[in-house]
């Protein structure tokens, strides 16, 4: 694969301006988009913060709940996964029913409803199908059974189009210590390390990264495909409100996909609308912990 290194700067537009285009094609006829995922009962995450996500994109939402979790904005305090029986179920009466344009997952949280997404994927051929290996929670709580990682990797990173891990979520899939990975050529490496499990296209999310290297004026993102490497970089937002940031980027690039945008495109715009769905939010008080993001634009009526 050819390899270029491109590094861009991701601004963020205003929100009426960023999703007109999306808003006006999705009126003439909903576009539909399905998120299997799990349930957060602050709102900041999860199948919420996707459902938001897809309205601020004009698309239909359709849902799996693969588990039921008891957080707000300071942890997680519990879990009840669904049988993979219960995701399939959901997922087929939605996809026998609507044409669903784009898929995304989030937290999938055993190796069998991995593995049942994959079956899915094989039997029904998803389109754009967008993979956030959700494994562990930003407060440490994990959200990912044992075995995961293998199922993810052997499973169902074939059948992806693109594969959005953050920085702690690629060290574990190439089991390495998160701490080893401390430059653009390290994430350049570990995204190679995952795009070789099969998907077109490999997003490894940096923002925790550089916080934690000093440069919190940065937010990098590594995207590796066909085309090469791009460094999609934007300006840090001093926020504790970044709750559900990464649910909302896949939920954003699907959306885009879905849209008929290309891989890059999609991925570009969906920066921009995290990026300015945070500098919404930087102000708010909600809980005692990290709040969600302005997903609705709310800050910009």
């Amino acid at each position: 694969m050819q390899r270029t290194n491109a590094k861009e700067i991701i601004h963020s537009p205003h929100r009426t301006d960023a999703m007109s285009h999306f808003v006006r094609v999705a009126h003439v006829q909903p576009i539909t988009v399905l998120s299997i995922a799990g349930s957060d009962s602050g709102g900041g995450a999860g199948i919420q913060a996707d459902l938001r996500t897809f309205a601020a994109f004009g698309v239909h939402a359709t849902t799996a709940v693969t588990a039921i979790t008891a957080q707000n904005t300071v942890g997680v305090f519990g879990i009840w996964n669904a049988e993979p029986a219960a995701v399939r179920a959901q997922c087929d009466v939605v996809l026998e029913d609507f044409d669903v344009r784009a898929v995304k997952t989030g937290m999938l949280a055993q190796p069998r409803t991995i593995e049942m997404v994959a079956e899915l994927a094989r039997e029904r051929g998803l389109r754009n199908l967008v993979v956030d290996p959700v494994l562990v929670s930003t407060s440490g709580h994990a959200l990912m059974q044992e075995g995961g990682v293998t199922a993810y990797r052997e499973a169902l990173f074939g059948f992806a189009t693109i594969v959005t891990p953050n920085i702690r979520e690629a060290a574990l899939l190439c089991d390495i210590d998160a701490r080893d990975i401390k430059s653009y050529d390290d994430m350049v490496r570990v995204a190679n390390e995952i795009l070789g499990f099969g998907s077109t296209y490999v997003l490894v999310k940096g923002g925790h990264f550089a916080h934690e290297q000093g440069n919190d004026a940065h937010a990098p993102d590594v995207l590796v495909g066909p085309e090469g490497v791009t460094v999609l970089d934007a300006p840090r937002v001093d926020s504790k409100n970044d709750h559900g940031t990464g649910c909302s980027l896949s939920a954003a690039i699907a959306s885009g996909l879905a849209l008929g945008r290309t891989l890059p495109d999609a991925t570009r715009d969906a920066k921009s609308f995290v990026l300015s769905a945070l500098k919404g939010a930087a102000d708010w008080h909600l809980g005692h912990g990290r709040g969600p993001i302005d997903h609705l634009g709310w800050e910009g009526d």
